[in-house]
């Protein structure tokens, strides 16, 4: 098969963590042809959408890790699957992206996760349809409500709805300290909309990153557990990784959700879940593979090829 990846540079991978990579890997041991290229390389050109694409080998190398040949304009249903790993943020070039994809898909495109169900599944808000699992939760951009929340749970947390890695995330106590200023900043003077959220003291022992593939939940989690003095456990914002099998809740939680976002066309759908609280669904480029696959050797990457080939 030819199976062409939507990703950011190749040469701006950090291969020892990344999991587009591991795909890669392991599509390529399957004898998988490796195709590249970028949303800014989407084309319409009045009759279809193609895009600049380069044939990608995997040398083995730790450096030097792949070649790649000149680029050339292809349509997207000269190859057998696009797989979608842009990573956030999905600002509206992420939106625009998605547009030419779903007209790709019109076309006979095969494209993973699907364009419309990326766009349709803001990986804050999207637990809102699944509120049997979350904590109390508040989305607004209006100051009022956003007190009363604080009054009503003393400890919250507030974030931006398009946030990414932990970033704009910030926690306020019972004392309230600095809450006008972090509702100022964050609604940018009430014109822009956010997410409140009960704090969830078990966060110390880590967000949970389970993830589901095909409709099923990979047996295995990654705690991120937050530094010392933080409350963000994204590793991207210094936390640790911890793989580990799924509790009970999370396992509940794994089956509740799978069979219906893979119906929606998510192949691949990252949850976080903190405690017994589910607080978002990653959809654009899920990570975490290759932390799960060195530390308890269960094989995400060939979990998510065998559900991509089935999908083909």
């Amino acid at each position: 098969m030819k199976i062409a990846f939507a990703a950011d540079p190749l040469a701006s991978f950090k291969i020892a963590k990344d999991s587009t990579y591991v795909m890669m890997v392991e599509a390529a041991s399957r004898g998988h042809e490796l195709y590249a290229f970028g949303h800014h390389d989407l084309i319409f050109d009045g009759r279809q959408v193609m895009a600049r694409m380069a044939r990608v080998t995997l040398t083995g190398s730790t450096e030097n890790w792949f070649s790649q040949h000149p680029p050339v304009l292809m349509s997207l249903t000269e190859v057998d699957a696009v797989v979608e790993r842009t990573d956030p943020p999905f600002n509206m070039q992420y939106v625009y992206a998605t547009y030419l994809l779903e007209r790709a898909e019109a076309e006979g495109a095969r494209i993973f996760n699907r364009p419309r169900a990326i766009r349709n599944h803001n990986e804050k808000l999207a637990i809102t349809g699944f509120t049997q699992f979350i904590a109390p939760t508040l989305v607004t951009s209006n100051e009022a409500p956003i007190r009363e929340f604080h009054h009503q749970h003393r400890d919250i947390i507030l974030k931006p709805l398009d946030g990414m890695g932990g970033e704009g995330v910030f926690r306020v106590g019972d004392e309230g300290l600095n809450l006008g200023a972090i509702i100022e900043t964050l609604t940018q003077h009430e014109t822009r909309t956010i997410m409140v959220q009960r704090y969830i003291p078990e966060i110390v022992n880590g967000d949970r990153r389970v993830l589901l593939i095909g409709g099923q939940a990979v047996p295995y989690c990654l705690a991120r557990v937050p530094q010392a003095g933080e409350v963000r456990g994204n590793l991207a914002a210094g936390g640790r990784g911890i793989a580990m099998p799924l509790s009970d809740r999370e396992r509940d939680i794994a089956e509740s959700l799978a069979p219906i976002l893979y119906q929606r066309g998510l192949l691949l759908v990252g949850l976080d879940v903190i405690g017994h609280y589910l607080t978002e669904i990653n959809v654009t480029s899920p990570t975490c593979f290759q932390e799960i696959m060195q530390q308890t050797g269960f094989n995400v990457a060939s979990m998510f090829m065998d559900a991509l080939e089935r999908a083909l």
